[in-house]
């Protein structure tokens, strides 16, 4: 019957059930996704930890304004058949370089962001519509993909998880010590303002690494929410990094396995998963922790902890 509902009887290839959940032949198709699940799990311990300081600074709104120019910029490769990661990193980093420097303030941040995203959601439908390739391709860009995890991809993702690492075991104390106090940081000689670019540019590399395999629209999922999950029940300086990983590598993984056999992109999976993750943790601790510090105590620049 024209314009009717398919049927979730769960039979037939068209049951809606049987595309949502479809383990037949799963080990076959396991072997095929295996630079996917080292993805997943570059992208699970990159997005754990950068999103400790998504949540601290109070950078939610930014992930989704430099997800969009990271969409435009691999739309863009897409079109001109050059390296979808390669465009997708520079458009990334056009935005957070644009957000860090323009968006001092937060007012500021927010009307940079908002005037951001829809001129990088115009750009990227306006190189899709161009397009004239595959439509998973363009599909992909928008909503994930799982078993395109090729070897030259995933040599950037490798390359640029290191990047991002490296830049963060570097600036762990200090941006952690700017982000809990930045007046106090200020006081006492850290360059606040340098650390916050640094790290807009650290951030606009894991948006990039994110929109490989979750997609532009839902890279929240991955650098938002598992974080904010895990501020939920600790404010330990340790617990929280570690809860937020754990959280992301759960996401990503459980989403990699179960849109295995089935017909759906990974993101609702990984979405679904997140959100779960959030809503046991908001239960279970009641109210967020103000502050990601000692509770007996404040960082200094230094990275030691004393009184105030």
């Amino acid at each position: 019957m024209t314009g009717s509902w398919p049927v979730a009887d769960g039979g037939g290839d068209g049951g809606v059930w049987r595309q949502i959940f479809n383990f037949e032949n799963y080990g076959d198709l396991l072997a095929l996704v295996h630079n996917s699940l080292l993805a997943g799990a570059l992208l699970g311990l990159v997005g754990g930890l950068v999103g400790v300081f998504v949540i601290m600074r109070d950078l939610p709104f930014a992930v989704h304004g430099i997800s969009e120019l990271s969409f435009a910029g691999a739309a863009a490769a897409l079109l001109l058949g050059v390296n979808i990661v390669a465009g997708s990193i520079v458009g990334s980093l056009l935005a957070a370089a644009a957000i860090g420097v323009l968006g001092v303030r937060a007012r500021d941040r927010n009307s940079i962001i908002g005037i951001l995203m829809p001129f990088g959601l115009g750009l990227g439908v306006l190189f899709l519509s161009l397009y004239k390739g595959r439509a998973a391709n363009k599909f992909g860009i928008l909503t994930g993909q799982i078993i395109a995890v090729d070897t030259p991809q995933m040599a950037w993702l490798l390359g640029t998880s290191a990047v991002v690492l490296a830049a963060l075991v570097l600036l762990w104390r200090p941006l952690t010590f700017a982000s809990a106090d930045p007046e106090v940081a200020e006081a006492r000689g850290l360059p606040v303002r340098t650390l916050s670019l640094a790290f807009m540019l650290v951030l606009g590399l894991a948006v990039a690494l994110c929109v490989q395999i979750v997609g532009a629209l839902l890279v929240l999922a991955l650098l938002v929410t598992p974080a904010a999950a895990a501020a939920r029940i600790t404010a330990s300086p340790v617990l929280l990094p570690a809860l937020s990983v754990t959280f992301a590598l759960v996401a990503m993984e459980g989403g990699i396995l179960l849109a295995l056999g089935s017909s759906i992109p990974i993101s609702p999976y990984v979405t679904t998963i997140s959100f779960f993750l959030y809503l046991g943790c908001r239960l279970a601790g009641g109210r967020p922790a103000a502050q990601w510090v000692p509770a007996r105590g404040r960082l200094d620049p230094l990275g030691s902890a004393g009184p105030h």
